[in-house]
């Protein structure tokens, strides 16, 4: 534990929390060996720390210590940057060049966003990390080197296996062993640890008071998500340290540095007849669309209402076509929606039977016999179908939506 308190303050890492210590104590353990590390985590937790740990730990220390960040460099020159060039390999090689793996040889290279870097590279490095061989660009003399290699993700590299971004071979030979770093909001010990010393080091560097938080700040600096981890929340505290002129910062002040703070609260959607809530996107839109179904059914019924009033006699055909109109796709539609989803509320939804009568329906005579049978075909597969223009569509082998333009040209 004294040996974990004084990598932390050489280092100046900040917090307590248990998934920390137990990647630095994994780190304080390998850093003595020559085995390949991969440091994973979310973007801004600090990955670039652990190779300078590894690196000062080791017997290499000595030696030259290399940062390359590996999505920085276009991948045209890639090659060269790492294993070096000869003279004349390529237009604007003018001289020859030492890679990085050459440069440092007998210390230690930190490959930042290794899952960024292109295929052919990937072969390279994979020779290197086998046998310690590489060739220069353009050259076809075999050099050896004795580097060790770091190396650090912020993506999933078994997603990159499976889609064939990167090669799975390699990220064994990179991963004999894997420190994971754990994002901010899973340290929430910590958080407030580290607000305090970005506060202090501010305030040294701008010379100005220190800023402090209040207790309703700090209980939101710590339920707030930090997305960016700890680079967002280094920038967060140089920000208010130089802008606001409060030294005393309030739950009101931080927020309003908080981006899309009002997103990440929970937002509760209330049913008014189940009294439960919808939890997730899924429930929600199941809602929306049942809703929808009634407004539709409520709409037939004061249609057909209005209409029988008038003449006697519901038109279905009519009422549809009006409701179509208005909304653009039919209670079938949605019913058909509604039966493929899951119903999270598991409740069973009985739909109004329907009542089709076309007793009233007017044949439009065409002077066209193509489009006097079509009209025929059409009127008669609706009649054999009671109404129903999915089925009649069907029969007829075209779309729905070819079926209601059809139905509004002739007027049925």
């Amino acid at each position: 534990m004294e040996q974990l308190q004084n990598i932390k303050q050489r280092f100046g890492i900040i917090g307590n929390n248990n998934q920390l210590n137990l990647a630095l104590q994994k780190v304080i353990r390998v850093a003595p060996t020559d085995i390949s590390v991969l440091v994973s985590g979310e973007s801004g937790v600090g990955k670039e720390v652990i190779p300078k740990i590894i690196h000062g730990l080791s017997h290499r220390k000595h030696a030259k210590y290399i940062a390359v960040n590996c999505g920085a460099i276009p991948e045209g020159t890639i090659d060269s940057e790492l294993f070096g060039h000869e003279k004349g390999a390529f237009t604007g090689a003018t001289q020859t060049r030492s890679g990085y793996f050459e440069v440092t040889d007998g210390g230690t290279i930190f490959l930042d966003e290794v899952g960024e870097l292109p295929l052919t590279t990937q072969v390279r490095l994979l020779r290197v990390l086998e046998n310690g061989e590489f060739l220069k660009v353009g050259s076809s003399k075999v050099q050896k080197t004795d580097v060790r290699i770091v190396a650090a993700t912020n993506i999933n590299m078994m997603e990159a296996i499976q889609k064939g971004k990167f090669r799975e071979d390699l990220y064994y030979r990179l991963s004999t062993v894997e420190i994971q770093l754990p994002p901010l909001r899973d340290r929430e010990e910590d958080i407030h640890l580290l607000f305090r010393k970005f506060a202090s080091d501010f305030a040294q560097k701008y010379k100005m008071p220190t800023i402090r938080l209040d207790e309703s700040a700090i209980n939101t600096l710590i339920s707030y998500p930090w997305k960016g981890n700890i680079r967002q929340l280094k920038n967060i505290t140089e920000q208010i340290s130089v802008i606001e002129q409060a030294r005393n910062i309030t739950k009101n002040i931080l927020q309003s540095y908080l981006p899309d703070y009002s997103a990440n609260l929970p937002a509760v959607i209330t049913n008014p007849e189940s009294k439960s809530d919808f939890t997730n996107e899924r429930e929600i839109l199941y809602k929306v669309l049942f809703d929808m179904r009634n407004d539709i059914t409520d709409l037939k019924k004061l249609t057909q209402e209005l209409i029988k009033d008038k003449k006697g006699k519901p038109p279905e055909q009519d009422t549809q076509f009006l409701i179509d109109k208005i909304y653009g796709k039919d209670d079938d539609e949605i019913n058909n929606t509604l039966e493929i989803m899951p119903n999270p509320q598991q409740k069973t939804y009985q739909e109004e039977p329907k009542v089709n009568t076309y007793d009233d329906a007017e044949t439009i005579e065409e002077t066209i016999s193509l489009q006097e049978k079509e009209f025929e075909m059409i009127k008669q597969a609706l009649e054999r179908n009671k109404g129903k223009r999915k089925l009649a569509a069907k029969e007829l082998g075209i779309s729905e939506r070819t079926l209601y333009r059809k139905i509004n040209q002739y007027n049925l």
